[in-house]
């Protein structure tokens, strides 16, 4: 067994992160922390910061850098990601948050900063492209040959397109990434951890570039 690793795997929406989280995840042997799915997680199973996270998102508010720092401190500390590591999926989004990783992981410092890099116009093709089972949430890309009503072949339900896929909803999605996560990108590069890989490719060829460059970090 390798010896695990520390990894934030950043990437526009459309990149293929989840499909390579997933992957790093089984070959290093760490778990893939999406900060989506540890806020459901929390909010279900009723933490001290789920409840305050709940009370924000209930009221209609994004939930504040103080208690999703709390929820990604508590979680990294946990036993599965304390000795070996983990895989950060949508956290840091800012400098600050990445001010406050830092802190955190003082001891236990990242080995390496990940942006998958994939052209605008490539990941506006497949996120035009994208479908999802009304009922079960899975994936599809639709080429144009799908059966109309389109159904699941996972559980039968209906296959149809996000409210949020349409081009200029993806675009603002873009934008707002981009103006977010840049200086993210200055942060990480300025203090030699980013690794900027090419995600243009099938998903073999890409896991190879990531885990080469991550490999050579540790």
């Amino acid at each position: 067994m390798n010896s695990g690793a520390r990894l934030v795997l950043l990437g526009r929406q459309g990149a293929g992160k989840g499909t390579q989280c997933v992957r790093l995840s089984r070959h290093f042997v760490v778990p893939h922390i999406s900060t989506g799915d540890m806020l459901r997680a929390a909010v279900r199973e009723g933490t001290e910061l789920g409840l305050m996270a709940k009370a924000v998102i209930d009221a209609g508010n994004l939930v504040g850098d103080d208690i999703m720092i709390g929820l990604v401190a508590e979680r990294i500390q946990a036993d599965d990601a304390r000795d070996r590591g983990y895989i950060l999926d949508g956290f840091p989004r800012t400098v600050a948050q990445a001010v406050s990783l830092d802190e955190i992981t003082a001891s236990h410092p990242l080995d390496v900063v990940v942006d998958l890099v994939v052209p605008r116009d490539l990941v506006l093709s497949r996120l035009s492209a994208r479908r999802v089972c009304r009922d079960c949430g899975a994936n599809f890309q639709a080429t144009g040959t799908e059966p109309s009503p389109w159904t699941c072949e996972n559980c039968g339900g209906d296959v149809v397109q996000r409210d949020d896929d349409t081009p200029d909803a993806i675009n603002k999605r873009l934008d707002l990434y981009e103006t977010q996560t840049q200086p993210l990108i200055d942060f990480y590069g300025e203090s030699g951890r980013l690794a900027q890989i090419d995600g243009v490719g099938s998903p073999d060829e890409v896991f190879a570039r990531l885990t080469k460059a991550v490999e050579q970090r540790l």
